[in-house]
């Protein structure tokens, strides 16, 4: 029985699908105009615990959005859309942008064995259900328009804010700008921008109220509700989306439809480095190639996110990260040696079976990985006989995501890659010399090459 901790009402709870034959889940996917920073990508590691502790009892419909347009540099609707900022200071178009970073996104959210979602939506492919929501909207009577768009009236919504304590609504009410434009409310938020007048966009689109493109909130809401239905068991996101974004969502959503929008709403907090939250905007974060570059794998950075719980903050730091390295290696050195040991397959033993059911109830309240990771470190290392710990460790890795029973692929530098390119050109053009010498100076980084039928290996 899981137990997650509920946004929505300040508690952990009983987790009940509204379908008992399969869950609904919505988390919130990249802004691809940068690259995923390990401070995201940490969110996106707790919801495939997430998906995958659900999964052991039922189907997992797993949506992820991309949002490839609307997300402007500021929260309070102003500011240039941050893919078109990246397409002028990148020289790309922002289409191109967009793709790069988006399959730079999967390629780390892969590395870090994150399994992908079943439905993946890009804001830009689903204009027409976004403007469709908007338009309900206008019907109901719950916007208003201005100079540059659509916005939509948080004081007709009467539980505006019910995710956050009232402290904290009040807060973003009087802390907002005294002066804040053509808004006839502090939290008032776009549904559609207009492009401006003076240019063309290179996303825009014609609407009933002009040419333009969507606000960040209303494309989540609208893709959500396309693919999962009215009602969703869960949406998950970072902790920063609370206040703002979520919140804004469920207004939007549940003046549209008269009916409650998610169930369940579950947030991963803060990764923070010694000076504070990781910044894309600050421009101190790190990235999974700044991990790799350091010679760490991702799944030493995923080791370490284990480690601490996914609603209280991580701090970040290579010490940590050291440790964490050193603990993944010594689990999947232990049970290497075990595994030489194993002879066939293990029955399910009485052991087993309470072990493994100490290690889902762990699980199952509220993704308690730090204890799931020492009652699989005491099991490897307790009296249980090597068949049992090998099918023990393989039960606990379907959930935990460490690849503790495959071989890992040796991470390497920029610098190395491109000597391999080297390499594999130079074999080609059988210039063997060349080959033996690039060969030597990879030796010398540590990187043993093996040429096969397939091509060199390493």
């Amino acid at each position: 029985m899981l137990k997650i901790y509920n946004t929505l009402h300040h508690r952990k709870e009983e987790f009940k699908p509204l379908n008992a034959k399969e869950v609904t889940c919505y988390c919130c996917g990249p802004t691809v105009y940068n690259f995923a920073h390990i401070g995201n990508l940490r969110t996106y590691i707790f919801e495939d615990l997430l998906m995958r502790t659900l999964r052991y009892c039922i189907p997992v419909k797993h949506m992820m959005n991309i949002t490839d347009v609307g997300h402007l540099t500021s929260d309070a609707d102003a500011g240039e859309d941050k893919l078109a900022l990246a397409s002028e200071k990148e020289g790309k178009s922002a289409w191109e942008i967009a793709k790069f970073y988006e399959n730079k996104f999967f390629e780390d959210f892969d590395s870090l064995n994150c399994k992908r979602p079943n439905i993946v939506a890009r804001a830009t492919e689903h204009i027409p259900a976004m403007i469709n929501l908007v338009k309900t909207l206008e019907d109901k009577g719950y916007t208003y328009r201005t100079s540059d768009g659509i916005y939509y009236d948080t004081s007709k919504f009467a539980d505006y804010g019910i995710l956050m304590n009232k402290a904290h609504l009040e807060g973003l009410k009087t802390g907002a700008r005294v002066d804040f434009g053509e808004k006839k409310n502090a939290t008032d938020f776009a549904l559609w921008k207009f492009s401006p007048s003076d240019k063309k966009r290179q996303m825009e689109w014609e609407s009933p109220w002009g040419i333009g493109f969507p606000g960040w909130h209303i494309e989540c809401s609208a893709m959500a509700m396309q693919y999962l239905g009215e009602t969703l068991d869960i949406h998950c996101g970072g902790i920063d989306h609370v206040a703002i974004h979520h919140t804004n969502e469920i207004s939007q959503a549940e003046a549209a439809t008269g009916k409650q929008y998610v169930r369940y709403w579950i947030h991963g907090e803060f990764l923070v480095m010694s000076a504070g939250k990781m910044s894309k905007s600050a421009g101190t974060f790190v990235t999974i190639d700044t991990l790799k570059e350091k010679g760490y794998s991702p799944l030493d950075y995923r080791y370490l996110c284990l480690g601490a719980h996914y609603r209280t903050q991580l701090e970040f730091s290579y010490d940590s990260l050291d440790f964490a390295q050193k603990s993944r290696q010594s689990l999947k050195s232990k049970i290497a040696n075990i595994k030489k040991l194993a002879n066939g397959e293990s029955g399910e033993t009485e052991i087993l079976k309470e072990a493994k059911n100490n290690f889902v109830s762990a699980m199952e309240d509220d993704l308690n990985t730090s204890k799931a990771l020492s009652l699989l470190w005491d099991f490897v290392k307790g009296e249980a006989n090597a068949e049992e710990k090998i099918a023990f460790v393989k039960f606990a890795d379907d959930f935990l995501g460490l690849n503790l029973l495959e071989e890992d692929r040796k991470e390497i530098s920029e610098e190395a890659k491109a000597i391999l390119a080297e390499r594999a050109e130079a074999r080609k053009q059988k210039d063997f010399k060349k080959s033996d010498e690039l060969r030597a100076k990879l030796l010398a980084m540590g990187i043993v090459v093996k040429d096969t039928p397939r091509g060199q290996e390493y």
